[in-house]
C-alpha cells in the first residue's frame, strides 16, 4: 500500500491503513471514533414526528456498514477527508430511510425539540454571527434562549441548502473545509453560501445586519 498520508490525525491514518489491510479491530476502532458524532448529525435532522419512527442509531449503523463495504475504494481514491465522507453516507442513508418510512412526507426534517439549539456551544456562535459580534456574552445567550422559538422557526423556513450550511457550521461545528467537501464545492464557495444563509436568517428573525443598513 502507498505510504501517502491520508487525511486526519496520525491515529486515524494508522487505523485507516490497518483497516484497509483487513484488520477487523482497527476497522471497529476507526468507525467507532465517529459513531456518536454521526448519531447527533442524524438526530438533528429528524423532527419529533420522524424521530418517533426512525432511530438515529439505526441510520448510523447502516451507514457504517456501507462505509465498511466501500472502505477499500475510499482509501484508494481518497476523495475527501474521512469524516466528511462518512457524513455524506449517513445523510444519504437518512434520506433513503425517510422515504422508506414516510413516503408521503417531504425529506426535510430538522431539530427534534428534545435536542434544542440553546444547549450547544454552536448556538452561542450562531447568535454571535447573527449579531456580528466576536463572542457571545451571558446576556446574549439569555436573549437566544428567550428568542429560541423565533430562531427555530426561522431555521425551519430557510430553504434546505441555507439551513444545512448553518446546521453544519454552528450545530455540528464543522469547519469550512469539511463543509465544502460534504457539499462538493470549493471552500470559498462554501463560505459565500454561509454568508448568504446568515443574511437570509437575519431577515427572517428581524436581526438587522449593520453592514447592510
Amino acid at each position: 500500500m502507498a505510504t501517502t498520508r491520508l487525511a486526519g490525525d496520525d491515529t486515524e491514518v494508522l487505523l485507516l491503513r490497518h483497516a484497509a489491510d483487513g484488520d477487523a479491530v482497527a476497522l471497529q476502532k476507526l468507525l467507532g471514533r465517529h459513531r456518536d458524532r454521526l448519531r447527533r448529525m442524524v438526530a438533528l435532522r429528524l423532527s419529533s414526528h420522524q424521530a418517533a419512527q426512525i432511530d438515529a442509531s439505526d441510520v448510523v449503523r447502516e451507514a457504517l456498514v456501507e462505509a465498511e463495504s466501500k472502505l477499500a475504494d475510499y482509501v484508494r481514491d481518497r476523495p475527501m477527508a474521512f469524516y466528511p465522507w462518512l457524513h455524506r453516507l449517513a445523510a444519504e442513508r437518512l434520506t433513503l430511510t425517510r422515504r422508506r418510512h414516510m413516503p408521503t412526507e417531504a425529506d426535510g426534517g430538522f431539530l427534534n425539540e428534545d435536542d434544542t439549539i440553546v444547549k450547544t456551544a454552536g448556538s452561542r456562535q450562531l447568535l454571535a454571527a447573527l449579531r456580528n459580534d466576536d463572542e457571545t456574552t451571558p446576556g446574549q445567550a439569555h436573549v437566544l434562549k428567550e428568542s429560541h422559538p423565533r430562531t427555530r422557526a426561522a431555521l425551519e423556513r430557510l430553504n434546505p441548502p441555507d439551513r444545512e450550511i448553518l446546521v453544519m457550521h454552528y450545530l455540528e461545528e464543522l469547519n469550512f473545509s469539511d463543509i465544502a467537501a460534504i457539499l462538493g464545492v470549493d471552500e470559498t464557495t462554501a463560505k459565500m453560501q454561509h454568508l448568504r444563509a446568515l443574511q437570509r436568517i437575519r431577515v427572517l428573525i428581524n436581526i438587522r445586519d449593520p453592514e447592510g443598513g
